[in-house]
């Protein structure tokens, strides 16, 4: 019995090791929580007519924690630095466009070691803005840092500070 529990037991712990090492090799990109208390970078709206529009079109604000925001002053990004793309539906309510439903929480989270691959930068999308709903993982290269590789000279990103 007692030689039984250690075994389970081993078995248990080497399943729990081989679980972390999985994580370890396919890092994720965590959900913001709070990022509307972060930093205002910019808005900005995809109008029908944009080549983004059919991807992208809505309202976009642009949110930075402080390590993003030193990397905006600086032109380079700091392990740690996290920026959001918060995407909404775009509603014409007369001469006036307002806010719909959110329709993605992109993010992007520098940690160099991590994200090699893709320049330093994880990327995700959360639908609907829901923490469970990730709508990139392992498509990160090809849906997002092939957009964001000619940006090499701006650390990858797109955004600017506004004036």
């Amino acid at each position: 019995m007692k030689t039984s529990l250690v075994k389970a037991s081993l078995v248990a712990a080497l399943g729990i090791a081989a679980a972390m090492e999985a994580l370890a090799a396919d890092p994720v990109v965590p959900y913001p929580a709070g990022y509307r208390d972060w930093h205002h970078v910019k808005s900005m709206v995809i109008e029908e007519g944009h080549p983004l529009h059919a991807s992208f079109g809505g309202i976009h604000h642009i949110y930075a924690n402080d390590k993003a925001m030193k990397g905006y002053h600086s032109g380079t990004f700091p392990d740690g630095a996290v920026i959001i793309f918060d995407l909404l539906e775009a509603q014409h309510q007369g001469n006036a466009i307002t806010e719909g439903a959110r329709k993605v929480v992109g993010v992007m989270h520098k940690d160099a070691k991590k994200f090699a691959a893709t320049g330093g930068w994880g990327f995700e999308g959360f639908g609907g803005g829901d923490p469970k709903n990730r709508v990139v993982g392992n498509n990160a290269a090809s849906a997002c840092f092939a957009c964001h590789q000619p940006q090499k000279a701006q650390d990858y990103t797109f955004s600017r500070l506004r004036d």
